[in-house]
């Protein structure tokens, strides 16, 4: 049995995930981080602060915010336990952090922990190379209301998969309304919408002369997400090299 401490458990994704450990024949959750502490009635207890929490556990899954960073990464490398990192949002300096721990404990990191979307990364990876030299990419990022950091990681993403195919070093275009001019073909043009419930929709679109190609993902429930968190624990808990993981790796093991 996988015992997994999930940082971020009071919130919408970590509900979502407890509601699928219970009963789950591989998988239990161990204990719960959360700011909130031990107010909601949860089948584990839950600690306000990673560094109250000893219980023993294979893996931990962080679904709370990019602020709760740094206490995450000292816990894990004092306990020498693998993360996983399913939040979004992390600055740049963060992400180096992520990359520095990684160099101690194994760290799995995704912006998106959907199949679907990783599979989509790969079919705009190769329609960049296919369509890149004639074709201009747009990425539109649908999300609810809730939702802090625009655009997502999966956009983020989704340019960064875009421009490994393309023949040119692209710019990432985030505003246009500030500057009056045609569109340069050497641009990824990112737009976000907040709106509502969405879920998350990711469009990438490739307009060329006469034609238009769209690559599009829908998520219709938030439990597409937590089932890849869950398939990511159950990897990264047999995962004892250092280093830093992703969906890929998690998927070649299947």
């Amino acid at each position: 049995m996988t015992r997994i401490i999930l940082s971020g458990c009071l919130g919408r994704m970590g509900r979502v995930i407890t509601e699928l450990c219970e009963g789950h024949e591989r998988l239990t959750i161990a204990a719960g981080i959360d700011p909130v502490g031990s107010a909601a009635a949860t089948p584990y207890p839950v600690f306000p602060t990673p560094e109250e929490c000893a219980v023993e556990a294979d893996v931990l899954v962080d679904f709370s915010a990019p602020a709760a960073l740094g206490a995450l990464l000292t816990w894990a490398r004092a306990r020498s336990i693998p993360l996983v990192l399913a939040s979004t949002g992390y600055s740049p300096e963060q992400l180096e952090q992520i990359e520095a721990a990684a160099k101690a404990v194994p760290i799995f990191r995704s912006a998106n922990l959907s199949i679907g979307v990783n599979l989509l990364l790969e079919l705009t990876r190769r329609a960049a190379q296919v369509l890149g030299e004639d074709f201009d990419v747009e990425i539109v990022e649908r999300h609810h209301n809730k939702k802090v950091d625009a655009p997502s990681g999966t956009a983020l993403m989704l340019a960064d998969a875009a421009k490994e195919g393309l023949p040119f070093q692209p710019e990432y275009v985030y505003d246009r309304h500030s500057v009056r001019k045609a569109r340069d073909h050497a641009e990824i043009g990112i737009s976000a919408v907040r709106g509502g419930t969405i879920v998350g929709d990711h469009e990438v679109i490739f307009a060329g002369e006469q034609e238009v190609v769209e690559l599009h993902h829908h998520a219709a429930s938030r439990e597409v997400f937590a089932r890849g968190a869950l398939r990511a624990a159950a990897f990264m808990a047999g995962v004892d090299a250092p280093g830093l993981y992703t969906m890929a790796d998690v998927l070649a093991a299947l």
